[in-house]
């Protein structure tokens, strides 16, 4: 009797070391006045879809990495969710009135019922910008104040609450009130029309100046604390960059290995390598090199290597793409080999684009600037052979000046795609042999633009 309760023992403890690790939860929910098929659910470290039915209806069991905050969207539309290990969730939502209508239910229901309450009170207190950021410092504070003392009596009646969410959420709601304080200058400087406006001295408290940014536990739970720490650094970032990004070099960028937040330093690098792994920039290798060897996001390392691929063959001295046989305004059509022997001023552009029409005015005055120089100004426009009349009529109707061309295929050009253009307006300068100078060239508002015409044209 007594060897088999030993054995009975014995293989409850095998039991015990054998029940699965609950690592997951279960969302449900629906949708009402959306066509959205999916719903995405994600936070730092996570990314995942669920599936919404022609009904509306969504459920799924979803192993996450840890118990905390996520991001809940659905199409264009997001909202906070806190999820612990064995919750099982649903939420409902009319996609006409997301944040009024979120409403949860189930095991998490009292922290998330809550994050909605407090979206929403942030909302209504924020509706007419213009009043609240044209107040005084004072009166800012006291609103300011206001919301926060609203969320934390709030955050404090709840009942049985998830004690890390509560202590967590505690802090949240003070790096909630330091950005609204961090977003006054600018906004107030805004509305009221009132130029390099700067707060007094004592407007932000001590523990805000002393904010060093270094709490990866605080990044990845607060969007407040997110915003302050990613702008903090691309402003402390372009110091140093200053307005030219074309001859930005890994020296000026070395910074960023000093960033302590691993998820901060990886967005960091995806929101620069967007505009300086171009082939604008001479050093273009060396700082994709730099940013791929810096960044532990395998999504930001593909981008980063596709836009490379797409760039590298467009740097400066390198043969340029050809576009063949666009249409001409004034009649025939033209080849970009038929300007060889001068320097050309590309300008991709439609008529539907307003940056595009706005850069005319500028584009006008640098053309009459050099007119008697060795360089053609050629406005190619990628809009759509059914929009050519449109084409036509603005080109008249504005008098344009230069080349006007119309591409073959708008969007889907050889030339177009060999330049690896997917916004525009978009500048390109190339040289008299055919070779580029520039594959993303100043525009015509920019000062720099008429600089290196002028060098060019020196040589």
């Amino acid at each position: 009797m007594k060897r088999l309760i030993i054995a009975l023992f014995a293989i409850s403890i095998v039991a015990c070391k054998q029940e699965p690790k609950v690592d997951y939860v279960i969302l449900s929910g629906a949708v009402e006045n959306s066509s959205a098929t999916k719903a995405t659910l994600k936070n730092a470290n996570f990314n995942t879809e669920l599936s919404i039915d022609k009904n509306g209806v969504f459920s799924d069991t979803i192993q996450i990495p840890e118990s905390g905050f996520y991001s809940f969207s659905i199409g264009r539309e997001y909202t906070p969710v806190y999820l612990s290990f064995g919750n099982n969730l649903n939420v409902t939502i009319d996609a006409q009135k997301f944040d009024e209508s979120i409403s949860y239910s189930g095991e998490g229901a009292t922290e998330n019922n809550y994050l909605a309450a407090k979206t929403l009170n942030s909302i209504k207190a924020t509706s007419n910008a213009k009043a609240l950021y044209s107040s005084d410092e004072t009166s800012f504070k006291n609103t300011i104040d206001s919301i926060q003392s609203q969320n934390e009596n709030q955050l404090h009646a709840l009942e049985k609450a998830n004690e890390s969410f509560l202590a967590t959420e505690k802090q949240n709601l003070v790096y909630d009130n330091y950005l609204m304080l961090k977003n006054y200058a600018q906004r107030h400087g805004f509305y009221t029309k009132k130029e390099n406006f700067e707060v007094s001295e004592d407007f932000f408290p001590d523990e805000l100046k002393n904010l060093t940014f270094d709490d990866a536990e605080a990044y990845k739970t607060s969007q407040s604390y997110k915003n302050m720490a990613f702008r903090q650094n691309i402003d402390d970032l372009f110091k140093t960059l200053g307005d030219d990004i074309s001859t930005v070099s890994v020296k000026e960028l070395q910074s960023i290995e000093a960033i302590k937040v691993t998820a901060l330093k990886n967005d960091v690098i995806d929101y620069l390598g967007n505009f300086l792994v171009s082939p604008a920039n001479e050093n273009m290798e060396s700082i994709y090199n730099f940013f791929k060897n810096n960044t532990t996001n395998e999504d930001t390392k593909k981008a980063l290597t596709e836009t490379f691929e797409k760039n590298k063959d467009l740097v400066k001295g390198k043969p340029s793409p050809q576009f063949v046989n666009y249409e001409n305004h004034k009649g025939g059509d033209m080849s970009l080999a038929d300007l060889k022997g001068k320097y050309v001023y590309v300008d991709v552009w439609a008529t539907w684009c307003g940056p595009c029409i706005r850069e005319i005015p500028s584009l006008k005055e640098v053309e009459k600037q050099f007119h008697n120089e060795n360089i053609a100004f050629v406005s190619t426009s990628i809009d759509e052979m059914k929009n050519r009349d449109k084409w036509l009529a603005m080109v008249d109707e504005k008098e344009l000046g230069g080349v006007q061309l119309m591409a073959d295929k708008d969007w889907s050009s050889d030339f177009v795609k060999a330049y690896a253009i997917q916004g525009i307006p978009r500048f390109i300068l190339i040289d008299p042999n055919g070779n580029i100078v520039s594959a993303d060239a100043p525009r015509p508002s920019d000062p720099n633009l008429v600089k290196l015409l002028e060098k060019e044209l020196q040589m």
